[in-house]
């Protein structure tokens, strides 16, 4: 069940229930947003009660995933509004607990994926956060735009900018071909 289809505007569902099945989603944006799995829970918890105690402000037949990322990105501004204010704070992103087996190939895989991470991380808050609504949690560009609160041709042009620069970043080589040549698998 797709979170386009069904998944996500089922009436007979209520709020906490498409939490449950929604907070893989939110902790990954949180994540994004802040670079920080601590303070990404804290967020995501902020949220999840938020909309708990907001429900009934919640449209049936609307996308609650782009209404639980706008929850989310709120907070976030939220907080960052309070660290402004409240001055420096203490890094708590210092360590990467992810546990692979060993062997050359997931050495390799490992290292490809932090040097992806330190990319994505590097990006100007507004292309990261472009990129991952878009290409992680797969939201339309409409979609994007209204959790962003920010026209349709901004998401373009800020996913455009952040691609190119992963890629840069990255060594990854884009080629001559763009994604709009192959959308919707015809090329």
């Amino acid at each position: 069940m797709s979170w386009q289809t069904g998944g996500m505007t089922n009436e007979a569902s209520t709020v906490p229930q498409r939490l449950v099945a929604f907070l893989p989603n939110l902790r990954r944006f949180a994540i994004s947003l802040c670079h920080s799995r601590e303070l990404a829970d804290d967020l995501v918890q902020a949220a999840c009660e938020r909309a708990i105690l907001a429900a009934d402000s919640f449209v049936p037949d609307t996308r609650f995933d782009a209404w639980m990322f706008r929850i989310l990105r709120n907070l976030w501004i939220d907080h960052l509004r309070r660290v402004r204010t409240a001055g420096p704070q203490e890094d708590l992103d210092a360590a990467r607990d992810v546990a692979i087996p060993s062997g050359e190939t997931a050495s390799h895989a490992r290292m490809e994926l932090l040097e992806v991470s330190v990319a994505l991380q590097s990006l100007p808050h507004e292309q990261r956060e472009v990129l991952v609504l878009v290409c992680v949690e797969e939201l339309s560009y409409r979609d994007t735009a209204e959790v962003l609160s920010i026209p349709i041709g901004t998401v373009m042009s800020r996913l455009a900018r952040a691609r190119k620069n992963l890629s840069e970043l990255t060594g990854i080589s884009m080629g001559q071909k763009r994604s709009s040549d192959t959308k919707g698998g015809v090329a």
